[in-house]
């Protein structure tokens, strides 16, 4: 009797339990799917914060390497180069000897001597001024190149959700021989640069004579017409000649050294690096940068004349 009064009420709360269990057991496993995802998101959280720690670090450090070893290095080198390459006192001499023996010169190989001695000492100055700026710039651009790989490496490491390729992987070789190829310029390109640097000191110096008057402002004009004459020689970009080997060259060297191995060549991701920094320095954004730097060197250079006249 009590059965068939209460049997309805006794389902519906049946039914009432099992569904509050039922949403219960949702709930549950919602709730820990949910703490679950937060404990994966603080993980990885705390691995990107720690790979930005590394990544500073490991970044800093090559900063640091590339200002006190690098950039010294190479700009020593490149300045002993240019003195070897450029070396003036063999006319400075001849011009003395004409000064002290006047029969030893005719009037005629002095004004040629002059005017060699001009185009020399200018090529020597413009010369100079592009090659420490580009230099300096170029380096740069290979530690951020370098920055990027090693966040790649680091994220790897450290399990990071981002997916990299096996290319982005640098090993320290790659690094090095990446690093090595500032003096590229020096040992290479040099010989090379002067003849230009000097064919465009010779277009914009072939008006101007001995006797014209020269401040600094003329001398600042000069500089930057001689520079704008240099740049404006052959392709758009083609000063990258000097500073680095051209892509075939890379490959060829490449194939050349792995020519009886089967495997990849470790100089692949060197190139991959210098196809990087290649493709840097020939972005509109890098020859901005160049533009205001050279414009700036040249200004600096004005004030410290200013300074000593």
């Amino acid at each position: 009797e009590f059965w068939r009064r209460h049997k309805r009420k006794v389902y519906v709360t049946f039914g009432v339990l099992g569904s509050g269990y039922l949403l219960y057991k949702l709930y549950d496993g919602h709730r820990r799917r949910l703490a679950d995802l937060e404990r994966e998101l603080a993980d990885e959280k705390s691995n990107e914060e720690l790979i930005r720690s590394q990544i500073k670090e490991h970044f800093e450090k090559i900063q640091t390497i590339a200002n006190s070893t690098t950039l010294p290095h190479v700009m020593r080198y490149l300045s002993s180069r240019i003195d070897e390459e450029l070396d003036l006192t063999h006319l400075m001499e001849r011009l003395v000897k004409g000064k002290d023996e006047p029969n030893s010169l005719t009037a005629a190989e002095k004004l040629e001597l002059w005017d060699r001695l001009k185009i020399l000492n200018f090529t020597r100055i413009v010369l100079s001024l592009w090659a420490t700026t580009i230099l300096s710039l170029y380096i740069r651009v290979q530690v951020n190149i370098l920055g990027r790989h090693l966040y790649i490496d680091t994220a790897r490491g450290l399990g990071s959700s981002i997916q990299f390729d096996e290319a982005d992987l640098i090993d320290r070789d790659d690094e090095q021989q990446f690093l090595a190829s500032a003096d590229y310029l020096t040992n290479v390109g040099l010989p090379a640069l002067i003849s230009s640097f000097e064919t465009a000191a010779s277009e914009v110096l072939k008006g101007k004579q001995l006797k014209d008057f020269f401040n600094t402002t003329v001398l600042h004009d000069t500089i930057l017409q001689i520079l704008d004459s240099f740049l404006g020689m052959g392709r758009p970009y083609h000063w990258m000649g000097f500073l680095m080997p051209e892509p075939a060259k890379l490959f060829n060297s490449s194939a050349t050294s792995s020519s009886d191995n089967t495997d990849p060549s470790p100089a692949s991701k060197f190139e991959q690096l210098m196809l990087e920094a290649r493709a840097v320095l020939s972005s509109s954004e890098f020859e901005n940068i160049l533009d205001m730097s050279l414009k700036t060197v040249v200004d600096v250079m004005m004030e410290d004349i200013r300074v000593l006249c």
